[in-house]
């Protein structure tokens, strides 16, 4: 999956289209993301004390990560992702880049 926790997100359709956010959880399986202030849903919670009152808090439910592209950090726009394996000091690592500008995300 391209998108991991901790990337700024920007989301292309649904009922959240164009907003953007940080991504909170991701669901490798099912191929979901869940990303701060996104696809907010009312959740009852109950009161934890004696005396205490219930509240509805607002939670972000996970969605398809197809409806999502990263935010590249050096040209701050919505960009396809790719990999490439880097050898530095003869160490291998496989590293994510930017499609637009090249950059290491």
């Amino acid at each position: 999956m391209k998108i991991k926790k901790g990337d700024q997100v920007k989301i292309m359709s649904g009922k959240d289209r164009g907003k953007s956010g940080k991504v909170l959880r991701v669901l490798s399986g099912d191929s979901m993301i869940a990303v701060e202030g996104i696809n907010l849903y009312k959740k009852r919670v109950r009161p934890k004390q004696q005396g205490q009152k219930g509240e509805t808090v607002l939670v972000p439910r996970p969605f398809s990560a197809s409806k999502a592209m990263l935010v590249c950090p050096n040209c701050k726009r919505a960009v396809r992702v790719g990999f490439r394996i880097e050898s530095a000091g003869g160490v291998k690592e496989k590293i994510r880049y930017c499609k637009k500008c090249s950059a290491r995300i």
